[in-house]
């Protein structure tokens, strides 16, 4: 975690909301965002969550829907784009896998796709906000092609297979007829 979250929204763990959270940043907020997550600009993100504890334990799923702009990374301008992901999360107390299975010794830890998004927390509070940037930061595409893609290809002289020109390109297209 970094040091002063973009997006912090601590929940304390006595007293959980019984309805939905919504986290949904101000305009400065979102432009950090933008800033920690080299985008152009984000123009809305919106995540509602539900929280269940289990003792020390805290399940979150929701959705995440955020309106982002990104650069091509073919032809470099920035292009709109929309993000919609499920969030599921489990915020655990930290150390309490170690205290379970006996304190400091080292031990394996088969994970299946539920477990990998657990995250510590310490003290009376977790950050739910954080969580909701990380998601949004591991949605966006980093080689995301935008709508001028394949025009900047051209441009550049870059052909996708099955697009070659040429006297050697006609031979083969003639082969495959033949």
């Amino acid at each position: 975690m970094i040091d002063t979250p973009e997006l912090s929204r601590p929940i304390k763990v006595k007293g959980l909301p019984g309805d939905i959270v919504v986290v949904e940043p101000n305009a400065d907020e979102r432009a950090a965002l933008a800033k920690r997550f080299s985008l152009p600009g984000i123009d809305s993100l919106h995540a509602e969550i539900s929280l269940n504890q289990r003792g020390s334990t805290i399940r979150a799923t929701g959705t995440l829907k955020a309106a982002i702009h990104q650069t091509c990374a073919i032809s470099g301008e920035d292009f709109p784009t929309e993000i919609n992901e499920k969030l599921d999360f489990r915020f655990v107390e930290e150390g309490s896998l170690s205290a379970a299975e006996g304190g400091d010794r080292e031990i394996e830890v088969e994970l299946d796709a539920e477990d990998c998004d657990e995250i510590d927390y310490s003290g009376d509070s977790f950050d739910l906000g954080e969580a909701v940037a990380q998601t949004l930061g591991l949605a966006i595409d980093p080689f995301a092609e935008g709508p001028t893609a394949d025009e900047a290809r051209r441009k550049a002289g870059i052909v996708s297979e099955g697009e070659q020109d040429g006297p050697m390109a006609e031979m083969l297209a003639a082969l495959k007829k033949g």
